[in-house]
């Protein structure tokens, strides 16, 4: 059976784009294709976080961006996030303690009646060698990395059930994959988020939610004085990673039209890695 056959024919001179066929059956034409949902987007405030946060603004979703202390930032982000089309909510809250996440999560609910995205992107990268590691350095990392994705997850998916659609994308690590010194705790942190994001893509499958890893690369730009220097390898491509190479597939992992992936760790790494 040819393309032909498969989808209307096009007229002479159009050009394909997957902006505006995503699929055999199905279309993404409109211009804010997030128009009505509403995102979390932990650790929000800046790099990643802040960049995601605008994508989904320029496609029309409200954002609660959230932070730990920095408001200052939080502020600024939010303002940009609203410059880029989006509304914006700042909550401070620290994404361990149980009682605050739940209360992140009703605000947003309350502010904006729903919850429709979740982005599990707050993080603790600190560098220390396996030697001279404390048990409290281990706990402080596994905690944001994991127990705040479950806890996080936990608040917003009942909401997500309720109204039959939810976008969970948790943030991995390529440290997981490839090892690096002076990151056990990172990496097994990152590596515990691949099974989590499995385990929820899998349960709530049926409920309309779909749950995917995303695992950055090295990504440029200015760095946190917390964060190490990253991976040191230099990809294929030849280049670092953008902010945009990861929303932009981010983004669209969001979209409604995009219910059929689900429990996948994709890597955003310039052929870092290739598994």
């Amino acid at each position: 059976m040819g393309e032909g056959s498969l989808r209307k024919r096009r007229p002479v001179g159009y050009r394909y784009s997957i902006e505006t066929d995503l699929s055999l059956g199905g279309t993404v034409s409109q211009e804010r294709p997030l128009e009505g949902k509403v995102a979390i987007v932990t650790g929000g405030v800046r790099r990643l976080g802040k960049g995601m946060a605008l994508a989904f603004a320029r496609d029309g979703a409200s954002v609660v961006i959230n932070a730990r202390s920095s408001r200052d930032e939080a502020d600024k982000a939010a303002a940009e996030v609203e410059a880029a089309g989006g509304k914006a909510m700042v909550y401070l809250t620290d994404v361990t303690d149980e009682a605050a996440v739940n209360k992140m999560v009703d605000a947003t609910v309350a502010k904006f009646g729903r919850v429709d995205i979740l982005i599990n992107n707050a993080a603790n990268r600190a560098e220390a060698p396996f030697l001279e590691m404390s048990y409290k350095q281990w706990r402080d990392i596994l905690g944001v990395i994991l127990d705040g994705a479950f806890l996080c997850s936990r608040a917003a998916l009942p909401h997500m059930v309720s109204n039959k659609f939810g976008r969970i994308i948790n943030m991995g690590g390529v440290s997981s994959h490839l090892g690096a010194p002076g990151r056990a705790h990172v990496g097994a942190g990152k590596a515990g988020i691949v099974g989590f994001t499995r385990a929820l893509a899998s349960e709530f499958a049926p409920h309309g939610v779909t749950v995917n890893c995303i695992v950055p690369g090295r990504i440029g730009g200015q760095r946190s004085a917390t964060s190490g220097q990253g991976i040191g390898h230099n990809p294929p491509v030849g280049r670092e990673g953008t902010f945009d190479d990861v929303s932009s597939l981010v983004r669209l992992l969001c979209q409604p039209e995009n219910g059929y992936i689900t429990g996948q760790t994709i890597h955003v790494s310039g052929g870092l890695f290739m598994p």
